[in-house]
């Protein structure tokens, strides 16, 4: 418990923050009523994951002044998808796999006609939801990745950010874009559905900010 409050001190001394679920991002997760260009997923079971991993997306879009949602991956069944333009699906911690558990309840994304960006955990969503297989393999630290082709703006060896006990296989409909044994990138062959092992919302947010702002 010690060490979960000193990360969470951390976590809040960091954003700048003084309430641990700030009053926006509240009305966000619980406001579905009105269209907004991104709904961001959130696969986690615990406040501390979601400041972890969903706040730092949430808070680059509301800067950036770009209407968004935040809603857990167990409401997507019931949600209005024709109210967003695109879904970014967050990572989550090294000790949280209940979702993958629950992968029929991201069925609906196939029929989704937007963009997806899958980011860590989401990305292993997308490869199941496609044919993948999970695999363990952890990895966590910092560590160079070579792309081969663009991908979302990135290029050439880039440094990345690792947290992840498991990876998913290539599904046969997408294109890998890393050198590395282990795919860190991929993209769907036909739709512009994204997804990354490794966490652009620690380093690399320009991948987000690309994924935001292209016309696809």
């Amino acid at each position: 418990p010690f060490i979960q409050k000193t990360i969470k001190s951390k976590i809040l001394r960091r954003l700048g923050r003084k309430e641990f679920l700030e009053k926006g991002d509240r009305n966000k997760m619980n406001n579905f009523n009105k269209p907004a260009d991104i709904l961001i997923l959130s696969i986690g079971e615990s406040n501390l994951h979601f400041y972890e991993f969903v706040r730092p997306i949430s808070q680059f879009l509301h800067y950036n002044k770009i209407r968004y949602f935040v809603r857990n991956y167990k409401d997507l069944p019931k949600l209005d998808l024709s109210k967003v333009k695109k879904i970014i699906i967050a990572g989550t911690t090294l000790k949280n796999n209940k979702f993958i558990k629950n992968i029929d309840k991201f069925e609906r994304l196939k029929d989704f006609n937007g963009p997806i960006l899958g980011i860590c955990g989401g990305m292993q969503v997308l490869s199941l939801l496609y044919g993948g297989k999970l695999k363990k393999k952890q990895e966590i630290g910092f560590f160079k990745e070579k792309f081969n082709k663009d991908f979302l703006g990135m290029k050439g060896k880039k440094e990345v950010y690792h947290l992840h006990n498991n990876y998913a296989t290539l599904p046969k409909d997408f294109n890998k874009y890393t050198a590395s044994k282990i795919t860190q990138a991929i993209k769907h062959k036909e739709k512009p559905i994204y997804g990354v092992l490794f966490h652009p919302e620690v380093r690399n947010k320009e991948l987000i900010e690309n994924f935001v702002n292209a016309s696809f």
